[in-house]
């Protein structure tokens, strides 16, 4: 599970580097996801979020990736990102 935070772009950045950390150290068939995590800020104030839903979508689509986008502060989807990661 690789996790970055919408209202900051430089997580989603650094997220991409981790994923090919964990492609280049992990087993070959091993399943991420790449969450987004912080969207109750958005919520409360949308011009706070940095880095769109559909971004993070297409490279997690073009890498073979699970997306879901979460609050821990709300608990909002974070039960379901660990549901559809098993």
């Amino acid at each position: 599970m690789l996790v970055y935070e919408v209202t900051n772009e430089k997580t989603f950045i650094n997220a991409k580097r981790w994923m090919e950390e964990l492609r280049d150290h992990a087993e070959p068939d091993i399943v991420i996801m790449l969450v987004g995590n912080k969207i109750d800020m958005c919520d409360r104030n949308p011009s706070a979020r940095r880095v769109t839903q559909e971004s993070a979508l297409r490279f997690a689509e073009q890498n073979g990736l699970i997306y879901e986008e979460t609050s821990a502060i709300t608990v909002t989807h974070v039960r379901e990102a660990f549901e559809n990661l098993l």
